[in-house]
């Protein structure tokens, strides 16, 4: 089963980071895979809310990446769920206050069956490769004011 977490500090008040990572249209400030981002329309904000998203996949060709916000506890957690495209991982934030900065831990989790095992190692690298995104979160964060 495929999987990937990391943790980063970021110099930003917990309510801020959790607020600007739970609005989803955000992800290509500090994805670089994402190339367009939208809120579905006459979805809930938090959880229930879905998100289309164009990723960058293989050969640089456009995949589909769109996912649902399962569980939202503010300031604490958002789980998700990829529900288009051709991996559909679940995948985690948490968001811990330290002093006056975040720790945030981003996790992603793939139950591969199928073909998809035969994917896995690379499917595994490219789950590394995101939660790795996570110094741009930073570097993005921290760089504006907010």
């Amino acid at each position: 089963m495929p999987q990937a977490e990391e943790s980063i500090t970021i110099n930003r008040p917990v309510s801020t980071v959790f607020n600007f990572v739970l609005d989803g249209t955000n992800n290509g400030l500090w994805r670089p895979a994402v190339l367009d981002i939208e809120r579905v329309p006459g979805k809930p904000s938090g959880a229930g809310a879905v998100y289309k998203q164009g990723l960058k996949g293989p050969g640089g060709r456009r995949i589909d990446g769109d996912y649902e916000i399962v569980e939202c506890l503010p300031d604490e957690l958002i789980r998700f769920q990829v529900i288009a495209g051709p991996a559909r991982p679940t995948g985690m934030y948490r968001f811990e206050a330290v002093g006056d900065a975040t720790r945030v831990t981003f996790a992603l989790n793939l139950e591969a069956k199928g073909l998809t095992r035969l994917m896995s190692p690379m499917i595994a690298q490219t789950m590394k490769s995101e939660v790795a995104t996570l110094s741009h979160l930073k570097a993005y964060l921290e760089s504006h004011e907010g």
